[in-house]
């Protein structure tokens, strides 16, 4: 998975990081809400790991805001706060989870293990006229079906996660392939176009575009 840390103390970001990491997750680390702000503007996190006292607010902002932004991403506050009702506030803010200082990583371990699986299946994932259903493995365009390869519905699944985000060719193989490629490989642009072929072909409205120089991005321009 990959996983944003919003930990401003180093010694408990370093322990997360190292954990997670010997664990097979992916980790970015940052120290503060605007920071924590930015990650997720700009990258898509399968879980978020948050404190809630941060230099410059509260971490449970960046969880309200995802909100009410309706981005479910799974969220686990870990915070030094073990009051009752701040914990109750925490789940009502939108975190799935509340861990208290300090705590057994085996435990940390467990609740990322509840709180992902609870959202196993349930995706649909809509741009413009386009629904890719996760559960289903099922794609239409303005209510026809349509017929992806697995590997072009990989492709597809991840611009639409982050759909109006505009995706290097790096990051795409990085994400979807999941393997290290020759960076002059034109595997990405091979299935963009098979891509292309399939979701915009006959449509009046292209949704997959080209960013000159930058990549390419999923997103709905006739709104």
């Amino acid at each position: 998975m990959r996983i944003l840390v919003v930990e401003d103390e180093p010694k408990i970001a370093g322990f997360l990081l190292r954990g997670l990491d010997e664990e097979g997750h992916r980790v970015d680390v940052v120290a503060d809400l605007a920071a924590a702000r930015l990650a997720v503007r700009v990258e898509r996190y399968d879980l978020l790991l948050v404190d809630r006292m941060l230099p410059d607010g509260d971490g449970l902002a960046v969880v309200r805001e995802l909100r009410r932004a309706r981005d479910r991403t799974p969220a686990i506050c870990l915070t030094a706060r073990d009051r009752v009702e701040e914990r109750v506030e925490g789940l009502y803010s939108g975190a799935d989870d509340y861990l208290v200082k300090p705590f057994e990583f085996e435990e940390l371990l467990a609740r990322i293990a509840a709180v992902t699986r609870r959202g196993v299946g349930a995706e649909r994932l809509e741009v413009g006229d386009l629904v890719v259903d996760v559960e289903a493995h099922r794609v239409t365009r303005a209510g026809a079906e349509l017929t992806l390869t697995a590997q072009e519905f990989a492709l597809l699944r991840y611009f639409a996660e982050n759909a109006g985000r505009v995706l290097s060719r790096t990051r795409l193989l990085d994400a979807v392939w999941a393997t290290t490629h020759d960076p002059r490989t034109n595997v990405v642009d091979v299935y963009v176009s098979y891509l292309r072929a399939k979701i915009d072909k006959g449509f009046p409205q292209p949704l997959l575009h080209t960013v000159r120089g930058a990549g390419y991005v999923l997103e709905d321009r006739a709104r």
